[in-house]
């Protein structure tokens, strides 16, 4: 039997308690109605657990030592440049908006995102299914793409693929997406966008994405933008109305909804470039709750004597390393040394309290072997948030990037997905690719059967 079409829905920054409470509450009666229908749970997001990170671990069921993309803002050693995916105004301006806006929009799919990695848009176009995307920033597919725009150049996506306005396969008459960023605009494009593939039929896996949570979330706090979870309801349920409702929309297709990663509320912001002063050939990347530290052959450190720097620091939670063969999280002068042991674990000396954090040495050990990490990296302490290039921050608000839970745990919803595991089994988003594969009885990559849990 051929496998219903299914639809991935990712609410950028959804906390699960935000998420939790509101179904309890009625105040978000899509969601509500999807989970008395489907199976949820929590599942665990990536380290740093930011966006760029995030989506593209969705995007390929990969930590980055596949898929290669370690941050929001990164060293690329074969171009000698920073890379910034737009921190905030403030750190685009510092890093050039012209080569922020390419990088962001172009390549991060074009040329950052791993050879070596394979995104579901591909897999799923390979084995002739149809593929669809609304703004989702990890697009690499197999279909070439023209923008509206003249000065951006071809891309790789989904076969049917809105971006922004600047790339759009079709004609669906949604309105500007740029209109009204905080009145919802971004997120109104998308429902435009999504209800007009649904009225066609026009695709096997669409991933629907919406960003404005996250937005808010920043502002706000993490739970305390209920108007815009309630927007993301009635997205929803925009494309529920427009599959002959409920049940003719369930009966037509699977649906998983999630999030990348959570949020925290922040009390305080810090430069680690100040923690770091004076000592030479050290370059502190840092955005929201986590930061790469590069070491250049200028600096007399090495990463052990630079994690120890920040012993004593209120901000920084854990500073990691690689030693030899393995990897070393320091927390207050207390160490704690990890290497993978096959695919049965880790093998571990020291302080394991250092990396109680959810699916802690697997993400870590991942985040530290991706190529384009750092020497040295940082999470920081709950509360506190690292200020970006531009010094900008979200005091007052919500932020993530860091290990602690609260950070890293992510709602999971699925309705109608066969390949969906047991409910006492641990999800990562890294796994949610494959589930998408296995619906639709499509071989799984290697890297996705074989990580270490």
């Amino acid at each position: 039997m051929t496998p219903r079409p299914l639809i991935l829905v990712v609410i950028d920054g959804l906390t699960p308690s935000m998420l939790e409470g509101t179904m309890g509450s009625g105040e978000t009666p899509m969601l509500a109605a999807l989970a008395e229908r489907g199976s949820y749970r929590r599942a665990t997001s990536v380290f740093p657990s930011l966006t760029p990170v995030c989506l593209s671990s969705i995007a390929t069921g990969a930590h980055g030592d596949i898929h290669e993309i370690p941050h929001l803002v990164w060293y690329d050693r074969t171009e000698d440049r920073i890379v910034e995916y737009g921190s905030s105004f403030g750190a685009v301006r510092a890093a050039g908006i012209g080569q922020t806006l390419l990088d962001t929009l172009v390549n991060m799919n074009g040329q950052h995102l791993g050879v070596n990695a394979l995104t579901v848009f591909e897999a799923l176009a390979d084995a002739g299914l149809r593929t669809a995307a609304t703004n989702f920033t990890a697009y690499r597919g197999r279909t070439k793409h023209r923008s509206l725009l003249p000065f951006l150049p071809d891309v790789m996506g989904p076969e049917r693929f809105f971006f922004y306005n600047l790339y759009s396969s079709d004609r669906t008459g949604a309105p500007l997406s740029w209109r009204n960023r905080a009145a919802g605009s971004i997120d109104a494009y998308a429902t435009a966008v999504g209800r007009w593939l649904v009225t066609r039929d026009a695709f096997d896996f669409f991933l629907f994405y919406l960003s404005d949570y996250d937005y808010a979330s920043h502002e706000h706090g993490p739970d305390s933008a209920l108007s815009t979870l309630q927007s993301c309801d009635a997205a929803l349920a925009s494309l529920v109305e427009a599959g002959g409702g409920i049940d003719s929309f369930l009966e037509r297709y699977a649906v998983v909804v999630m999030a990348d990663h959570g949020q925290t509320r922040v009390r305080e912001s810090t430069s680690l470039g100040a923690e770091i002063a004076g000592v030479e050939g050290v370059l502190a990347l840092a955005s929201n709750r986590a930061a790469h530290l590069y070491l250049s052959p200028a600096c007399r450190l090495d990463p052990r004597d630079v994690a120890a720097r920040f012993d004593g620091v209120a901000a920084v939670e854990v500073t990691l390393f690689r030693e030899g063969t393995h990897a070393v999280a320091r927390r207050e002068r207390e160490e704690l040394a990890f290497a993978p042991a096959g695919t049965s674990g880790f093998d571990c000396s020291g302080d394991a309290s250092i990396l109680g954090h959810p699916d802690g040495l697997a993400r870590c050990w991942s985040a530290l072997t991706n190529p384009n990490a750092g020497e040295v990296l940082v999470s920081a302490t709950e509360g506190f948030e690292f200020a970006d290039l531009g010094g900008g921050d979200h005091v007052g608000g919500g932020s993530h990037g860091s290990l602690v839970a609260g950070d890293s745990e992510v709602p999971l919803l699925t309705v109608g997905v066969d390949a969906a595991p047991g409910p006492e089994v641990s999800v990562s988003i890294v796994d949610v690719a494959p589930l998408v594969l296995a619906h639709f009885g499509v071989e799984i990559p290697g890297y996705a059967l074989g990580r270490a849990a």
